[in-house]
């Protein structure tokens, strides 16, 4: 299903604000309890709710149908909340809540303790996706190389 576009929040209060029903429920209560578990930095970005932690810990997106619960590194997490479903990079887990589905303020404390715990142990996951730069000669000194490094009479190397 396709999210509507709409403009993003001015800030976390605007968001929860403009929610209604059950979505703006299960929000409020997520929030609550990610802001009573841990000292995070809380911020509108990608268009919904984000917690920060030595780099992005965990999200609260709430769609038409569903809310959203994330966490980067989540996979390392389903011990405690197994209905976390990995998908994507940064070992990305989401917990899907559907209009009456519950979890535990406690689940959702120890999630949010435990993904800034491991933020600070390993650093921004944001990070780690990164392309790791090679320690290789360069172009020109590896065609150096390959001339100076005599060959068989077939064409292969000699050696």
């Amino acid at each position: 299903m396709a999210m509507k576009k709409t403009p993003p929040a001015a800030n976390p209060d605007a968001y929860v604000a403009a929610l209604g029903g059950w979505r703006r429920d299960v929000v409020e209560s997520l929030r609550n309890a990610v802001r009573g578990a841990a000292a995070l930095d809380e911020q509108i970005k990608w268009g919904h709710l984000v917690y920060f932690s030595t780099g992005p810990a965990l999200l609260i997106r709430a769609e038409d149908e569903r809310v959203l619960f994330g966490f980067w590194r989540g996979q390392r997490l389903q011990t405690i909340e197994p209905r976390l479903k990995a998908g994507g990079m940064y070992e990305m887990a989401t917990l899907d809540l559907r209009e009456g589905m519950t979890v535990r303020s406690a689940t959702v404390r120890r999630l949010t303790k435990e993904a800034v715990a491991l933020n600070q142990a390993v650093g921004d996951p944001t990070h780690d996706a990164k392309p790791k730069k090679k320690a290789t000669k360069n172009r020109s000194t590896k065609l150096a190389a390959s001339k100076s490094t005599p060959r068989s009479k077939k064409g292969g190397r000699a050696g």
